[in-house]
């Protein structure tokens, strides 16, 4: 039997526990909770707290979440930290982080894998419980023997055959991403913890969906694609824009979409043609912001956009929607991982 630890939140007389090996951040949100945080996995410092009483254990000291006078100051990350004692902490919250579907660790076998693009796959697990997501959000998967979590979006909709997607990219010299590619087997076990993350589809927003994606940021925005099929089409048929580098990296999308029942309107945009001299290219050249305003009709105000991909990409384009087009910072979600 594990430990269990009472976590005491410093405004007003709320408190959680959290079994033994868990984070604080997680331990949370798995309570009905809403600490604030997007990635999961030190990178945003979105979960950043102050340790009042009590003492944890920080998983990732050089987590990047975090600048140098944050540590001297004694800032942690709830998403890093587990605790060993009950422990007092300070923390920002607010019901936007509150999880819809509470998180919750389960035991999965992969079924199988597909090839998207030449560094990128589907990769399929099965449980033995319904698949709870909403399209958009993310899980923590786990791989007995690698000792590593790794945060990465479910690509299809929420189901009750206990079926979990993928879309993951081999990364050079990725640990996690090696090991997938390279030596997980059908029938391997992993561990996946989730959901997690805050963009998610809008359902009831009045705007038209739009997707912009890069590399693995495909699978949240496929998600939200799919899911796009069970919603009024009133505002003008979902659009996603995606970035690659060559012609080698654009996905087949119509053929990821088969069967979801729902239309949107594709448009593939690479920014070096050059490199890949074989393959024939008459789309789009550039980065993916340079055509959100030739591609999208109207004014850009009137869209709910979600993004997902690599964070140049995604600055560019909350720059040039924000700053550019007054685009208002609620139309537009990211988890940002970086």
């Amino acid at each position: 039997m594990t430990d269990q630890y009472k976590i005491s939140l410093a405004a007003g007389d709320t408190s959680f526990p959290c079994e033994e090996g868990d984070t604080l951040l997680r331990a949370s949100l798995r309570q009905g909770l809403g600490l604030a945080y997007e990635c999961n996995v030190g990178a945003c410092g979105s979960c950043k707290f102050d340790l009042l009483e009590g003492e944890v254990a920080d998983l990732f000291p050089e987590a990047p979440g975090l600048r140098p006078k944050e540590r001297e100051k004694g800032k942690r990350l709830a998403c890093q930290c587990v605790p060993l004692s009950n422990c007092t902490i300070k923390i920002r919250s607010g019901p936007e982080y509150v999880s819809t579907i509470r998180p919750a660790r389960i035991n999965a076998r992969c079924s199988s894998r597909l090839a998207v693009t030449p560094d990128m796959a589907i990769f399929s697990f099965a449980t033995d419980l319904p698949t709870e997501f909403l399209a958009g959000q993310y899980a923590m998967l786990s791989i007995p023997g690698v000792g590593q979590t790794r945060a990465y979006s479910m690509s299809n909709l929420p189901n009750q055959d206990g079926n979990w997607e993928f879309i993951i990219r081999r990364v050079p010299e990725g640990k996690v991403s090696s090991f997938l590619f390279d030596t997980l087997e059908v029938g391997d076990e992993i561990s996946i913890d989730g959901p997690y993350g805050i963009a998610y589809l809008r359902q009831d927003a009045p705007r038209r969906i739009v997707g912009i994606a890069g590399g693995s940021g495909l699978a949240p925005v496929l998600s939200i694609m799919r899911a796009s099929a069970g919603l009024p089409n009133t505002h003008g048929m979902p659009v996603m824009l995606f970035g690659g580098r060559t012609p080698r990296d654009i996905p087949d999308v119509a053929k990821l979409m088969e069967g979801s029942g729902a239309g949107i309107v594709f448009n593939p945009i690479i920014s070096a043609p050059d490199a890949d001299a074989a393959t024939a290219w008459t789309g789009d050249t550039g980065f993916v912001h340079e055509f959100i305003e030739s591609r999208l009709a109207g004014p850009l105000a009137d869209n709910e956009y979600y993004l997902a991909g690599p964070p140049p990409m995604i600055e560019s384009v909350v720059r040039l929607l924000v700053s550019d087009h007054k685009v208002p910072a609620n139309q537009i979600h990211f988890d940002r991982f970086f």
